[in-house]
């Protein structure tokens, strides 16, 4: 019988790939029959299918759905003032012409805390194609290091949904995760941004150029650079104070406080209303401007809320129809790390569907139950690790790939050697991050 449940959720898995590469399906109704065709070969209860589906899409939405609505209206306010380019500008001038990969990467690492990484795109971009333009250096060069600093911030810090989509699934410190992620992400941005960058841009000089995006600048004026920096970080630095409270002698009351504000939700519904004040209403938005970019950016949000929901629902089937519990005998009698067992799987599924979400989430659910039944397991390297094998090797079935070859003017080859690479470098990085810092957590 346990074979038999292995193999179903190895067809299961194989139909979620097979229905985002060869049908084109979406990977929500990909998942959906997935979880439906693991059910029904388990033998579960017909009564009990649709229950357990809603149970599990209910127990990760509920606390995701506020907060990558309002991630997106934090976005795209960003981007709309001028906000992200006040703050790469700012890097520019400080670190100067020579030290420009580090100014990218620093850019790229602040700017993709709040944003999709797809938005992080289409802020930093702009800019790094004029200083390419006015430098004459190889596009690379800049690029390379921005594209890596919003990756790994995507693909492993909170408040970014996949990171919350996992500690949901984990029941994970989101805190701790937040502490580890950057611990981990810092070092993990340099070596696969500058230092790839550098060496890359000898070995690849694209054959084409960008053609130069443009950006709406017609503004009487741009927000400032303090308070660009404020609403960029206002989220980040509300949830590190709720969890840093607990560790400080504030009262009771504060203490509550603090830890309502940090909450994610909260701490980005504040960070959207200083948004709208400080880089809309002070920059001459009026309040219908300010409502239909909120209506906008709020509608392409359904596509992640779905496949995010979708992941959950099969994490609930693989618990309900008993595989989670042979996963777990498995991987004891293998005396295999839950923190390798996510990351392979997070890595198979990214490669072969080229999703990070759809692997992420995915992949938790099938790591979740085992790492209930096991002890000693730290939930939050769980996340990262999860997180970092959803970056793996991405290539033509990803999005991001023709977005960074499109931007940049390469050709396929050429986004192979450098995006494919970069991509590959950060996942193992990051998971090497994760099993050194596991000696010490």
């Amino acid at each position: 019988m346990d074979a038999y449940l292995l193999i179903i959720t190895v067809a299961a898995i194989a139909l979620v790939i097979v229905g985002v590469s060869v049908f084109k399906w979406h990977a929500f109704i990909s998942l959906l029959a997935a979880s439906l065709f693991l059910a029904l070969l388990a033998g579960m209860s017909l009564d009990k299918i649709a229950t357990a589906y809603e149970t599990g899409v209910g127990g990760v939405l509920g606390h995701l759905v506020g907060i990558l609505a309002l991630g997106t209206i934090l976005g795209k306010m960003m981007a709309d003032s001028g906000a992200g380019m006040q703050v790469a500008d700012f890097f520019v001038k400080v670190f100067g012409v020579k030290k420009l990969p580090w100014a990218m990467l620093i850019s790229g690492f602040i700017i993709g805390i709040p944003v999709f990484f797809e938005v992080g795109i289409l802020i930093l971009l702009p800019l790094v194609i004029s200083i390419q333009k006015s430098s004459k250096q190889n596009i690379l060069l800049i690029a390379l290091p921005v594209i890596a600093g919003l990756s790994i911030v995507h693909g492993l810090v909170p408040p970014h949904p996949g990171a919350l989509a996992a500690i949901g699934i984990y029941k994970a410190n989101l805190g701790h995760v937040l502490l580890y992620s950057l611990i981990i992400a810092i070092p993990t941005s340099i070596i696969a941004g500058p230092l790839f960058a550098k060496w890359i841009h000898k070995r690849v000089v694209p054959e084409g150029e960008p053609e130069l995006i443009r950006i709406n600048t017609n503004k009487k004026s741009l927000p400032g650079t303090g308070i660009s920096f404020l609403t960029i970080l206002l989220p980040v630095i509300l949830m590190i104070l709720a969890a840093a409270a607990p560790y400080v002698p504030f009262p009771e009351g504060l203490q509550k406080v603090f830890a309502f504000i940090g909450s994610p939700v909260i701490a980005l519904f504040i960070s959207v209303f200083a948004a709208y004040y400080f880089l809309g209403i002070r920059q001459g938005m009026d309040k219908n401007q300010l409502k239909k970019m909120t209506e906008e950016c709020i509608l392409p949000v359904g596509s992640i809320i779905l496949i995010i929901g979708a992941g959950g629902g099969f994490k609930q089937i693989l618990i309900d129809s008993g595989v989670g519990d042979v996963i777990a005998g498995l991987s004891e009698q293998m005396s295999l790390s839950p923190l390798v067992l996510a990351f392979l799987i997070a890595g198979l599924i990214r490669i072969a569907t080229g999703s990070a979400t759809v692997a992420l989430t995915t992949a938790a659910g099938i790591v979740a139950p085992v790492a209930a039944k096991m002890t000693g397991v730290n939930l939050e390297l769980l996340v990262i690790a999860t997180g970092a094998g959803s970056l793996m090797f991405s290539h033509v079935n990803d999005a991001g790939f023709w977005m960074v070859k499109e931007y940049l003017g390469l050709t396929v080859k050429e986004t192979f050697k450098t995006w494919t690479v970069l991509e590959t470098l950060l996942s193992f990085i990051a998971f090497g991050g994760a099993l050194l810092l596991s000696l010490f957590v």
